[in-house]
């Protein structure tokens, strides 16, 4: 029943994706495709043979076609590419991949141009031939071309909005944090255990190696949970969520259970390659910071507030409490919706250093279903 659960998750995320990508490339193809036919409008090249009906339903089969290939298996797959292999060789198979992706895509819009044109079956043989001729046409080579720079553009926008999270990259854009900002957060902060032991093991080369599988094989939760990774800090991870995605379906909370699913899934590998599986504590918090763009040579978003050192020692109170999740009390109240088959105990109030006041904390514990 849990793993169902994280499936479902897992799926929707890659379905609301490719539904986004869908809709956009059909909305810039009918543009696109409207402003061509103003040009020739306005420059007097249409004929009395055009049929707008038929160029627009054959543009709207492309824009479909490539919407849902594009959205549901090209782009995931060169994503996947590009953080898995050195650009050059992910920009060869990226390449590749479109080129035939273009050709399925393209066979299908001039298919139905064809059979319109010529008055019959769709796979008539006089439909195929003329078909055949459309890949040699400039129109042929300049959609290529211009869409080629479109999918690149998608996977840029797709990789940077990862970096940042869900939701920051439009508000980089509009430079919603150009002048600084008051927000409220929840913070993530994990790091693993026992990291010292283990780079001493593993020795410089194979420990940074470990670290980067560690946050790749972690990344789908975080996207998942809407998530927005703030830091990478050596070992630790500092992931922060707006309020309203944080508590949407327990996102903050569900963010834990996925990594702690993600590593279960890959302990085979880590165990041959490393001989250590990574195990993490983490520790949670919400509060007021302000964010906003900082630096000259090199921007980045940025937090500032007292929520951030507050979740840093509850979650270096784990080791103390023998447990791999703590969180404030506080937070507790207000994600009351929590995943499926988690409960949270009480731990009583704890005095944290560098802090004035003393903190109730909460654990979470979950059932097997």
């Amino acid at each position: 029943m849990k793993l169902k659960k994280y499936t479902r998750r897992q799926l929707w995320f890659y379905l609301r994706r490719a539904f986004w990508i869908l809709i956009s490339w059909t909305i810039i193809s009918i543009l696109l495709f409207l402003y061509e036919y103003k040009t020739l409008e306005v420059e007097g090249a249409l004929t009395s043979a055009y049929d707008f009906k038929s160029a627009f339903i054959a543009v709207l089969i492309v824009a479909v076609s490539a919407g849902l290939i594009g959205g549901f298996f090209t782009v995931n797959l060169m994503e996947r590419w590009l953080r898995k292999y050195a650009f050059w060789k992910a920009l060869i198979l990226i390449v590749v991949a479109y080129t035939l992706a273009a050709i399925v895509v393209s066979m299908s819009g001039a298919l139905y141009i064809s059979s319109q044109n010529l008055d019959l079956p769709l796979f008539n043989p006089e439909v195929i031939e003329e078909t055949y001729f459309f890949f040699g046409t400039w129109m042929f080579v300049k959609n290529f071309i211009l869409w080629l720079g479109i999918v690149i553009v998608t996977l840029i926008v797709l990789m940077v909005n990862d970096k940042y999270g869900p939701g920051v990259f439009p508000d980089y854009l509009m430079g919603r944090y150009f002048r600084p900002k008051n927000e409220e957060r929840i913070f993530m902060f994990s790091d693993l255990k026992n990291a010292t032991g283990i780079a001493e093991k593993l020795g410089e080369e194979k420990y940074f190696n470990f670290l980067k599988d560690f946050f790749n094989d972690i990344a789908p939760a975080i996207i998942e949970t809407r998530g927005e990774v703030y830091q990478y800090v050596g070992d630790e991870i500092v992931i922060s969520w707006k309020m309203k995605w944080g508590l949407k379906n327990a996102n903050a909370l569900h963010c834990f259970y996925r990594m702690n699913e993600l590593i279960e899934a890959k302990v085979d590998v880590y165990l041959k390659r490393y001989h250590v599986v990574p195990l993490f504590r983490t520790g949670y918090h919400f509060g007021p910071v302000m964010v906003g763009e900082i630096g000259q040579i090199k921007r980045d978003i940025a937090f500032s507030g007292d929520v951030l050192n507050t979740t840093s020692r509850i979650q270096g109170m784990c080791s103390e409490f023998e447990v791999d999740i703590l969180a404030s009390s506080a937070f507790s109240k207000i994600a009351t919706e929590m995943p499926q088959g988690v409960e949270k105990s009480l731990l009583g109030k704890k005095h944290l250093r560098g802090k004035a006041e003393e903190i109730e904390l909460v654990t979470y514990t979950r059932n097997d279903i």
